[in-house]
């Protein structure tokens, strides 16, 4: 006898990069959620989208789509910076890891960051870093990360 799947099952959310159409999905609601966003017209949202598109595989964004609400419900993305170092290295930084408050404990931010982990191993990087609150150190290190030196920011707005 087959029970009927519930809507936390793991078959309800899909991984996949960002679409043009994910704007409508709730993205850039879900992206402030995170930080500060602001409002962003249909046509900034695009021309970004191209913008990113063409870095290749130098930069990737991926979201989690609720496939029954038709709901972004988590991001992140990773950007490939080529070195000198390490025989001509890359390393993946990841940044913008966020998922919907009302879908949080369902291991989603895990799969975020196994999908971009993996991604940048699979395109030769020789790590992955990211920046992170004190808060969500102990998420990361259950994702694999360990602390190392000190973040340091300058902002210019």
């Amino acid at each position: 006898m087959q029970t009927a799947k519930s809507p936390t099952e793991e078959s309800v959310f899909e991984i996949r990069k960002l679409e043009i159409s994910d704007k409508n999905k709730g993205f850039v609601d879900l992206l402030q959620q995170l930080t500060v966003c602001g409002a962003i017209s249909n046509e900034a949202f695009d021309e970004r989208f191209h913008e990113i598109a063409k870095c290749g595989d130098d930069h990737l964004i991926c979201v989690i789509e609720d496939k029954d609400l038709g709901k972004i419900v988590a991001t992140g993305s990773v950007f490939i910076e080529k070195k000198f170092i390490r025989n001509c290295g890359k390393v993946g930084h990841v940044e913008d890891v966020v998922v919907d408050s009302s879908v949080r404990g369902k291991k989603l931010g895990k799969k975020i960051i196994e999908f971009l982990s993996d991604y940048a191993r699979g395109i030769g990087c020789y790590k992955v870093i990211l920046d992170c609150s004190v808060d969500n150190v102990p998420f990361y290190e259950r994702c694999g990360f360990k602390q190392k030196e000190v973040q340091m920011v300058k902002y210019f707005i």
